[in-house]
């Protein structure tokens, strides 16, 4: 039984490394004293193929077992699937929504105003956890930038964390694309934060409070440059 109903669950932003083993102590805990229910999105993998999407399906499933609750996939690839009550009520009862990896543009605009995301978005409020890896975790967000050409103007999110801009894979992405840092700190509110999350680091609880699990850190970046919050490490973000 979820001991928080109706208080809104955890949220989980994740740079990488959903539903692998070394990530499981931290999916266990977000999933933790409420309903053994893992229900898992892999939507935002729909642009890289059935293989890719079947890929994550298997990972989910894996990992749904390793922690002994059981594995609740929606195979959700358009709009229509995200307003088909068939597929929407398969979120009732949640303990953990999970949105993982891939674009997160086709994410944001296959859940945007769909009966599924108001679901979802149902499930937390009534105490599930809600997590987004890479394209989930940005996909949260009010702004996306075509990640692929930086220059080329950006997608609206689902804006539950309207306050946040995040940048998955920090580590790797800072190093292999300098200027996109930059793309996330133009044109922007002063007031929105802009977070950087290494790969197996998660920033967990939100919407305003978080602390930083996993093996790296998150970095909270703006013109100024960027301040390292390591594993175990609080921040706010007003």
């Amino acid at each position: 039984m979820n001991e928080s109903a109706g208080v809104p669950g955890p949220i989980a932003l994740v740079g990488s490394g959903e539903y692998l083993e070394v990530m499981a102590d931290i999916e266990a805990s977000l999933i933790a004293g409420r309903a053994p229910r893992y229900v898992q999105i892999a939507t935002a993998a729909v642009p890289d193929g059935p293989e890719v999407v079947a890929r994550w399906h298997r990972l989910g499933t894996e990992q749904a077992r390793r922690l002994d609750v059981e594995p609740v996939i929606l195979n959700v690839e358009s709009a229509a699937d995200a307003n088909d009550p068939a597929i929407v009520e398969l979120v009732a009862g949640a303990g953990l929504v999970y949105l993982s990896g891939g674009h997160p543009a086709f994410l944001a605009d296959t859940l945007r105003d769909s009966a599924l995301w108001q679901a979802i978005l149902d499930a937390w409020h009534a105490g599930a956890a809600l997590a987004g890896c890479s394209a989930g975790a940005m996909a949260m967000t009010s702004w996306i930038p075509s990640l692929r050409h930086p220059r080329r103007g950006s997608t609206p999110g689902l804006g539950l964390l309207s306050h946040l801009r995040v940048i998955p894979h920090f580590d790797a992405f800072s190093r292999r694309v300098p200027d996109l840092v930059t793309q996330f700190l133009l044109q922007r509110d002063p007031a929105v934060s802009v977070l950087g999350i290494d790969e197996e680091t998660a920033l967990i609880g939100g919407p305003f409070e978080w602390t930083v699990r996993g093996r790296a850190s998150v970095w909270r970046l703006d013109d100024n440059g960027r301040e390292e919050f390591a594993a175990g490490a609080t921040l706010a973000t007003p």
